[in-house]
């Protein structure tokens, strides 16, 4: 959401700083000089560098997109598996063969959870041990956990509170990403 806020706010802006730059040029009247040359300024040591940023970017992008994949597989699954279930729960007898696919798909989820938030815990290594990725990782910060949360949350069978955890996850990605 505020991503969608962000760059919709970005896109009113752009004519408005055109327009405002457009102004300047015609209000001048004598010729602009030209400042003398200068050295580029280094940047501070703390800071990393472009190429450091763009494979943060990169790396950071690739995890949203498997996550937000996950999630959309993960919930068309979650709700087969709870159904499912239910209906094994209510119906009484279930046959041994009803009881392995759910077994099966039940298993495949964890497993996926599993996955999912190993891959933030070395997104957040790489954020927390590359120098200039500091500022950064404080932001991204406890997706690891909260992935580890979902896992547990899908281990007790709240298959819905486990996606809304990793929704937040993608969220918490997008946020930083977006202030890279």
């Amino acid at each position: 959401m505020r991503l969608a806020q962000a760059l919709s706010l970005a896109c009113l802006l752009l004519p408005l700083t055109a327009a405002d730059s457009a102004a300047q040029r015609q209000r001048r009247t004598t010729p602009a000089r030209r400042p003398a040359a200068r050295t580029p300024a280094r940047p501070p040591a703390t800071t990393a560098g472009t190429s450091t940023i763009n494979e943060a970017r990169i790396r950071l992008a690739d995890e949203l997109k498997t996550l937000t994949r996950f999630l959309y597989l993960y919930g068309r699954t979650s709700v087969g598996v709870e159904s499912n279930e239910k209906q094994a729960r209510e119906g009484g007898n279930v046959s041994p063969e009803a009881q392995a696919i759910l077994d099966r798909s039940r298993t495949t989820v964890l497993g996926s959870l599993r996955n999912i938030r190993d891959r933030l815990d070395k997104l957040e290594l790489y954020f927390r041990t590359t120098p200039g990725l500091e500022r950064h990782y404080t932001r991204l910060s406890g997706v690891a956990a909260s992935a580890a949360s979902a896992e547990q949350r899908a281990n007790a069978g709240q298959l819905d509170a486990a996606g809304r955890s990793l929704i937040e996850v993608a969220n918490q990605l997008a946020d930083v990403l977006l202030e890279m």
